[in-house]
């Protein structure tokens, strides 16, 4: 019975962990992506006739770091639907 009663509890902190790794890497992101907004927009302010450039180097890298931080999420979800 206490070997349930452990399982159940090991059980319960890997879910625990899982969601806070996940909530870890959105939160990562927002503020990954939040800086490279402001830095785009610092450089475009600074050298305006680059702003084509600048703006689609920062839209390919935001993609990029919500991708990663996507599937980090998602694996960090996955763990609590292990069989």
């Amino acid at each position: 019975m206490n070997a349930i009663l452990l399982e159940a509890g090991n059980l319960g902190l890997g879910y625990g962990v899982a969601a806070l790794g996940a909530g870890v890497a959105a939160l990562g992101a927002g503020v990954g992506i939040g800086r490279i907004g402001g830095s785009a927009l610092e450089s475009i302010a600074r050298q305006p006739e680059a702003a084509g450039d600048i703006r689609a180097n920062m839209i390919l890298t935001a993609a990029l770091v919500e991708g990663a931080a996507f599937f980090a999420m998602v694996v960090g979800l996955l763990v609590t639907f292990k069989a």
